[in-house]
């Protein structure tokens, strides 16, 4: 039966690269697409998500803490393979429930960041399921429909990303030590930006540049940008990897990079957007 709820939040997020309001806004959410476990039917069901680091991402079973599993998950257990939307890419992957130690640790990851998991733990007497959600290797497909709006609507994710992370770090406030799912955050955030200019600065731009050599000085000004944002990134990977780092201490590093990343995907966008969309023409 189809939950109207549900629905009103996938259509919101599809329509929006992602962002949702009411009570998932200024949350990481993802559309998880699942297989029927009887009747073979696609199902789309929104859930909220922790980075895992190389791409991967964990999903947890709560149910709000209802006595039984999500149907989501049961789909799972019987076809693990499952399409996922991020608001800028959407992929395919390979569930993975977790067990042990690796799950615990997982769960204590998803508290620590919001204590309404443990919450829904104490309603319940089945351990709730945190299940990993791997890529299958491959390409992930923008939901865009030219290049051009692939950028922006992956700049945007990055913005988004940006935004969020600051938040965790002002609500995380002074502390002794940096929360360990802050640090894998600020950690995916540091591989993507890097994926993605690696990716522009070894594919798009030397594509570009054999399309129309008049975007040398364009194309010199980004992959120097790159350089600058790289050792910014840097600063922050080592801030990350001391111990005992005070989350206030990250919050320059991540204003810093928000303002230098800022400007330079602006001007990327003023200079190559026209240029991808006339080439799709």
């Amino acid at each position: 039966m189809p939950n109207d709820f549900n629905q009103h939040v996938i259509d919101e997020f599809r329509a929006n690269e992602g962002r949702v309001g009411g009570p998932f806004e200024g949350a990481r959410l993802l559309l998880l697409t699942t297989t029927g476990a009887r009747s073979g039917a696609p199902r789309t069901t929104p859930l909220g998500y922790l980075a895992d680091g190389g791409g991967r991402v964990l999903v947890i079973a709560s149910a709000a803490g209802a006595p039984h599993h999500p149907a989501w998950f049961h789909n799972l257990r019987a076809h693990p393979r499952a399409n996922v939307e991020t608001g800028a890419f959407t992929y395919e992957a390979t569930a993975t429930v977790l067990e042990g130690e690796e799950r615990d640790a997982a769960f204590a990851r998803a508290v620590e960041t919001d204590e309404g998991w443990a919450a829904y733990q104490a309603k319940t007497d089945r351990v709730i399921p945190v299940v990993a959600l791997d890529p299958v290797p491959g390409p992930p497909n923008p939901n865009a429909d030219d290049f051009g709006e692939a950028l922006r609507v992956v700049h945007n994710a990055f913005r988004r990303e940006l935004a969020l992370i600051r938040d965790e770090i002002i609500a995380a406030g002074p502390s002794p030590a940096l929360g360990a799912q802050l640090r894998i955050n600020c950690l995916t955030l540091c591989q993507g930006l890097h994926n993605h200019h690696t990716g522009e600065s070894m594919g798009l731009f030397p594509a570009l540049l054999d399309a129309d050599p008049a975007l040398e000085p364009t194309v010199q000004r980004l992959n120097e940008e790159h350089e600058k944002l790289a050792a910014l990134l840097e600063e922050l990977q080592n801030l990350l990897r001391a111990d005992g780092t005070d989350p206030a201490r990250l919050l320059p590093e991540v204003d810093r990079i928000t303002e230098e990343l800022e400007t330079h995907l602006r001007y990327e966008e003023e200079q190559l957007i026209p240029v991808l969309q006339a080439a799709a023409r």
